[in-house]
């Protein structure tokens, strides 16, 4: 089975500018992810970019780059732009890795890519791991995602779901995890065939997705359906601030 990633990466960030060409361990950030998804079974992994000096950077360490407009309001339109120039084929795979996960397990790129290949109705794939805790299931940053038994995502929140009636019925009982509710927590990686990408680009936002500010609803309110799995391998958190940089270059050292 082939396919292929898209790694989108942009120079201007509001909470942390540049933050692709970051150092890490002698290296920029970009190329350890890079890095990562040659590690995959992939086989052609793009850097997309609106910034030259990022292009400059990973044509230095022999990525292949493309171009994109610094004018869109989403990755996914990044993504499908990308498609679109290079002339990808409406039933390709393309698994779109964020560009600011250094230490993302190859292990799980190839698992959203099986996934949506081997399930032909599924448009998207994706992950998700279990929640643990009940400060993540009432932390709205924690994006919560139910399933149905063949996979099939039913609905993706930033509120707790699924809501354990019986278990929660006082204030005091909301603040202590339930026994036997499965919470799951969404992993942001998704695997599209490029139809999607195609379709979702013409699509205005969805009510839904405005209200929770979560885009894979759109799809969802265009009838898509969104296969969903546990990862066979937890990713480390990605580096969105330069605290989290930090800690990141302190896993690289030990």
């Amino acid at each position: 089975m082939a396919f292929s990633v898209v790694i989108p990466a942009r120079f201007g960030s509001s909470r942390f500018p540049g933050k692709p060409l970051a150092d890490i361990a002698g290296k920029p950030m970009i190329q350890h992810v890079y890095e990562r998804a040659i590690q995959s079974e992939a086989q052609r992994i793009i850097i997309a970019t609106d910034d030259q000096r990022i292009a400059d950077m990973a044509i230095g360490f022999g990525a292949e780059v493309c171009m994109t407009s610094a004018a869109h309001l989403s990755g996914t339109d990044r993504l499908q732009e990308v498609v679109h120039s290079l002339g990808f084929y409406a039933d390709d795979i393309v698994v779109n890795v964020q560009g600011d996960e250094p230490l993302i397990p190859p292990r799980i790129i190839n698992q959203v890519a099986h996934n949506l290949s081997a399930v032909p109705e599924a448009s998207i794939a994706t992950l998700c791991e279990p929640i643990n805790d009940i400060e993540s299931v009432y932390n709205p940053n924690v994006v919560k995602v139910v399933a149905d038994n063949q996979g099939r995502a039913m609905y993706f929140s930033r509120a707790p779901i699924p809501w354990p009636r019986d278990a929660f019925k006082t204030a005091a009982s909301q603040q202590v995890m339930p026994e036997g509710v499965n919470f799951q927590r969404h992993i942001g990686i998704y695997a599209y065939r490029v139809k999607l990408l195609n379709d979702f680009v013409q699509w205005s936002p969805a009510p839904v997705e405005e209200t929770e500010c979560l885009e894979q609803l759109r799809a969802m309110w265009n009838g898509a359906i969104i296969h969903v799995e546990e990862a066979d391998e937890l990713p480390p958190a990605g580096v969105d601030t330069p605290e989290d940089l930090e800690r990141i270059r302190h896993l690289f050292e030990s």
